[in-house]
């Protein structure tokens, strides 16, 4: 797993990004593709640059995922707005290092085939990621954020 931190107040150490992955990869609930993984925690304007260009919509999102390629053995990307994570959870009264992992969780779980385009896909990925945090807290494997 490689971890990019693109954002210059929030840390993040690779480590316990590591544990999380490790804790959804140990549960063998999720089948994420083999190859190595890549994560990048962005700030809001660098994740609405990332929305615009791949995706044709400007404004900041929580995650995007990308597919890896197989023939360069990579899983993928997981890239996460660490900005939209500490908003969702300053305004719905959510622990800021509960809302990062979770944004981690759902890349992963994009990564491993879940979708959440419509209602019924979303249903099924709101419970896959219920089932992915318990893994996560059994592990006691939520990351620690710092932010400067």
């Amino acid at each position: 797993m490689l971890l990019r931190n693109l954002h210059r107040r929030i840390r993040l150490r690779a480590t316990q990004v590591a544990k999380v992955i490790e804790s959804l990869d140990s549960s063998r609930a999720f089948t994420v593709p083999a190859g190595e993984l890549s994560i990048a925690i962005l700030d809001g304007p660098a994740m609405a640059r990332l929305h615009a260009d791949f995706l044709g919509d400007p404004t900041e999102t929580d995650v995007i995922t990308f597919e890896g390629d197989r023939a360069a053995d990579t899983a993928g990307e997981i890239c996460v707005c660490a900005d939209v994570a500490q908003e969702y959870a300053a305004r719905h009264g959510i622990d800021f290092a509960e809302e990062l992992c979770l944004c981690l969780v759902h890349g992963y779980l994009h990564l491993a085939g879940f979708d959440d385009v419509d209602p019924a896909r979303r249903r099924l990925m709101r419970a896959a990621e219920l089932r992915a945090m318990g893994f996560v807290h059994a592990a006691n494997a939520i990351p620690e954020p710092r932010i400067l």
